[in-house]
């Protein structure tokens, strides 16, 4: 999608570019906001569901090799892949890994919890009202997937 402008002005050289910068609208705002809001807010009176994640690789899977299995994790969530995001979300990032700002150092990409062949998700209530989308029960997370920098 070209962000090129045009007027009536045929006098005036094209240049390509508009004079707006990217992610700084009022929409790019809005968008970010409703993002983050989706993500991570529970609605007032939202019925949610309650989860729970166990591995399922066997211990010398190859997919415990970045990530080792954290063992049992209890979500409240409103869908069975919700409850992986959630649970995703709640493992540390590489903070402390120098990157350019292009360049992400989140987990939540590379997380076990959203990869099925390592972790099940099985739901074990429904319709609950009064909770918020989190982790209710299970280990604490610590360095949950290893960092490839020394």
């Amino acid at each position: 999608m070209s962000n090129a402008t045009q007027d009536d002005d045929r006098d005036r050289k094209n240049s390509g570019a508009s004079s707006s910068h990217f992610g700084r609208s009022l929409e790019s705002g809005a968008q970010r906001m409703d993002a983050e809001k989706i993500a991570s807010a529970t609605e007032e009176g939202e019925i949610l569901n309650v989860y729970r994640l166990e591995p399922v690789a066997p211990p010398y899977d190859y997919r415990w090799d970045n990530a080792p299995p954290v063992g049992k994790v209890v979500v409240a969530a409103r869908t069975a892949g919700d409850a992986r995001i959630v649970a995703a979300g709640h493992e540390h990032d590489f903070l402390d890994v120098a990157s350019l700002p292009g360049e992400d150092v989140t987990t939540r990409h590379a997380s076990a919890f959203r990869d099925e062949k390592a972790y099940t998700v099985i739901e074990i209530q429904h319709a609950k009202a009064g909770l918020t989308r989190r982790v209710l029960l299970g280990p604490a997370f610590g360095d949950t997937i290893n960092s490839t920098e020394s």
